[in-house]
């Protein structure tokens, strides 16, 4: 709840509202003098929105939305707002990728983002270049935003128990991204680390002409004979540009 940094004038959109443990918690004032945040519950499941409607009833400030996340238009409900959301959830394990990339592509919708996703996936996310867990999940979700871990919880802390711990991420996206193509930035980088045991040369001369892959090298003043989970998302930046040249 910290995390998320919610003021009595923030708008708080959590995904996967379940059984409102999580959204009573962020409808409550965050002052004693101050008034309720808005909230908008977002739950696909029947049975989970019985509930919801249930527990939540009296709480004025809370929109329940019948809806699949990946559904919800977060501009629209943004605009209607009339500043960025607070976008706050714990993601289901299987889904969290594409969620995940789907609110960073969104980001001028959203002010922060708070989520709960698998430990491992949040340490890729975190890790720095040269570390073994730095991969193309590393450099897309910095290319559109800051992560940083807030606390890892262990799998005992849930009922029922899963099969592995989890993580809170907190992400802020960018401001103003790169200037450089969204999909060929996304095709360099998956390159790169598609064979992460070749040089960086050898893993994209797979993707893309050798020759031309040679000019970029030198244009970027990048060594060719380094490895991808070694450069850092400003060099994948001016690698693409140089490629695109």
């Amino acid at each position: 709840m910290a995390a998320a940094d919610a003021g009595a004038a923030d708008v708080v959109l959590e995904i996967g509202a379940g059984l409102g443990t999580l959204t009573a918690t962020l409808a409550a004032p965050p002052a004693p003098a101050a008034p309720p945040r808005r909230v908008i519950a977002v739950e696909r499941e029947p049975d989970m929105l019985m509930v919801l409607r249930g527990e939540l009833a009296g709480a004025g400030n809370v929109e329940i939305v019948a809806a699949d996340a990946a559904a919800v238009d977060l501009a629209a409900v943004a605009a209607a707002a009339g500043r960025p959301l607070i976008v706050v959830g714990n993601l289901p394990y299987q889904i969290a990728s594409p969620i995940l990339f789907r609110l960073l592509e969104t980001r001028g919708a959203i002010a922060r983002i708070v989520v709960m996703l698998q430990k491992e996936m949040a340490d890729r996310i975190v890790a720095p270049p040269g570390e073994k867990a730095y991969g193309a999940l590393s450099v897309m979700v910095r290319f559109y935003g800051t992560p940083k871990l807030v606390c890892r919880v262990r799998a005992g802390g849930f009922v029922p128990a899963p099969r592995v711990d989890s993580a809170v991420l907190r992400i802020v996206p960018h401001a103003a991204r790169p200037a450089v193509d969204e999909q060929q930035f996304s095709r360099v980088v998956h390159a790169a680390f598609g064979q992460r045991r070749k040089t960086l040369r050898n893993a994209l001369s797979a993707a893309f002409d050798a020759g031309v892959v040679d000019g970029a090298l030198a244009a970027a003043s990048i060594d060719g004979q380094r490895r991808g989970e070694t450069l850092s998302v400003d060099e994948f930046v001016a690698l693409t540009k140089a490629l695109d040249a």
